[in-house]
């Protein structure tokens, strides 16, 4: 035993206090909090964060985005502050932007909670928006819900999320949108699967918002 043990404790001294972690995924429809923002058209979406053992992380997302939205990629910059045990905690902040128009550039701030109950694990959310030149100078806030069900001696999660969004995205009325679907993992892949819906039909675009069903896949490191 003695032996097996020095060899995981050297294993954990290499890995050193910061982690690397990646990945990239092909989605059937970029669905921002209900919302198409590719025109219900494929994305790909590759991201990067590094991560210190204290909690603190910084990352990189990106994504396609429709043609008419004057620019076709959405880049956004995060950092935060992450951890906990029985009940989890997230507090970041995202800088969502769009090479060649940054009249579109914009800073949301967002604060996170979770836990885990039996086989499913229970979140929820609260993003800000505050007063900006680029969101008209109105402020906008997202509360919304979120749980995961790992189905026992199976690879398949089932997930679910709510959401209501008011403030400059929604056009000074309040936006409410679900989610239903479920996910499997699959030599190494993720893949998905989620029914997604709003109580409009259109936020940005003409039927942006309008019921879709996302299929996804996606692989991690």
């Amino acid at each position: 035993a003695a032996p097996a043990f020095a060899q995981e404790e050297a294993a954990e001294e290499a890995e050193g206090p910061i982690t690397v972690s990646g990945g990239v995924a092909v989605v059937s429809d970029y669905r921002f909090r209900g919302v198409s923002l590719s025109d219900k058209d494929f994305a790909v979406q590759p991201y990067l964060t590094v991560k210190h053992e204290s909690g603190l992380y910084v990352g990189v997302w990106g994504s396609n985005l429709a043609e008419n939205t004057g620019d076709d990629v959405e880049v956004d910059l995060y950092a935060g502050f992450a951890g906990g045990d029985t009940v989890t905690y997230d507090i970041g902040a995202t800088y969502y932007v769009y090479p060649g128009v940054s009249s579109f550039n914009y800073v949301e701030f967002t604060g996170k909670l979770g836990t885990t109950v039996g086989p499913a694990t229970i979140g929820g959310q609260l993003s800000y928006v505050p007063s900006q030149d680029n969101t008209g100078n109105t402020d906008n806030i997202y509360v919304a819900t979120n749980a995961a069900i790992a189905i026992p001696d199976s690879p398949i999660t089932i997930t679910g999320s709510v959401g209501l969004e008011d403030g400059a995205f929604t056009g000074g009325s309040s936006k409410l949108d679900w989610s239903l679907g479920a996910t499997a993992a699959v030599s190494g892949f993720t893949l998905g699967v989620a029914y997604v819906d709003t109580d409009r039909r259109s936020t940005f675009a003409f039927k942006d918002s309008k019921a879709g069903v996302v299929f996804s896949i996606a692989y991690g490191f």
